[in-house]
């Protein structure tokens, strides 16, 4: 049976292109029949870089068939992962996220976690001297990762290993990097014909504190203001999508790419309480800047609290 590649769903860049990387490393490489697929619709970015490099779509699936070949890129939490997940033949993991713990396998597996930036980061490492092999449209993708989940190196998140392989994609490819990274974030910014439940989703992962149930939302863009024109409107949605995703309360946060903080949307009581204690912030109305903070996985969830 073929292996199917897949990350988490309300696919990001990492999480569109490393399917792709890795399902071409299976395939061209170690002889072993494999494609990447989606949990969702790319984000505007990763469409970006499909058109961008050429890159077919990848398929998108709903749900994994039992004893099916797959192998799980980054992401390691099963909230995250098609509901049927743990009947699946979960073959190899490859993520930079915190593991969570919940997947179960059929037998020992391949699991390789690092705390770098980038998923993409980590398989130029295990694709080794066989990225020579690659396709541009391959090794572009690759770059592209990279510059995403570092935001072009801003993000804390970002590791010296990120930036020399992004660097290295970059001489090899003959691309710069200050340009391409900045088309990419103006795809990435025009959110003009998303929903507000569509942008709250977009990119989101569920985390509870105390017992409360978050949908932590964040968008990165060098165009704060085209959503925060909105906020009122986004506020309003927050309800009846905190309703139809089973959380308590949907957090989102508006990542300002070239000046480097976050607006924090303050809909309620509950919201103001997670901004003053988790980020000691002073609230006075519906919207507080979080100067600093762009990064979810190292600033925001960990320091979430009641």
């Amino acid at each position: 049976m073929t292996i199917q590649v897949f990350g988490h769903k309300s696919p990001d860049t990492d999480s569109t292109g490393s399917p792709i990387i890795w399902a071409w490393y299976l395939s061209e490489i170690k002889g072993e029949a494999a494609k990447p697929v989606l949990l969702g619709e790319p984000n505007t970015e990763a469409a970006f870089m499909l058109s961008h490099w050429g890159l077919d779509k990848p398929e998108i699936i709903s749900g994994v068939e039992a004893d099916a070949p797959v192998v799980i890129v980054d992401t390691n939490n099963p909230a995250e992962l098609p509901e049927n997940i743990n009947a699946a033949d979960i073959r190899a993991i490859i993520d930079h996220h915190k593991l969570v713990g919940g997947l179960e396998t059929k037998g020992p597996i391949d699991i390789r976690i690092e705390p770098l930036a980038c998923t993409a980061t980590i398989m130029y490492k295990m694709i080794g001297d066989d990225l020579a092999q690659a396709p541009k449209a391959v090794k572009g993708a690759m770059l592209t990762c990279i510059l995403s989940d570092t935001l072009e190196f801003r993000s804390p998140t970002t590791t010296q290993e990120d930036k020399a392989i992004a660097y290295a994609l970059a001489e090899d490819l003959g691309v710069d990097i200050s340009a391409y990274a900045a088309d990419m974030f103006a795809a990435k910014s025009d959110v003009s014909a998303f929903s507000d439940a569509e942008l709250l989703r977009m990119d989101s992962k569920e985390y509870a504190v105390e017992g409360t149930k978050f949908r932590v939302s964040v968008l990165e863009t060098t165009a704060p203001r085209m959503v925060l024109d909105r906020k009122d409107s986004l506020m309003a949605s927050m309800t009846q999508v905190a309703q139809e995703d089973g959380v308590d309360q949907v957090l989102l946060f508006v990542v300002d790419i070239l000046n480097e903080e976050a607006t924090l949307l303050v809909p309620n009581d509950l919201v103001k309480t997670v901004a003053e204690k988790s980020f000691g912030a002073t609230v006075g109305g519906d919207t507080v800047v979080l100067p600093g903070v762009m990064s979810r996985k190292k600033q925001i969830i960990p320091n979430l609290k009641l």
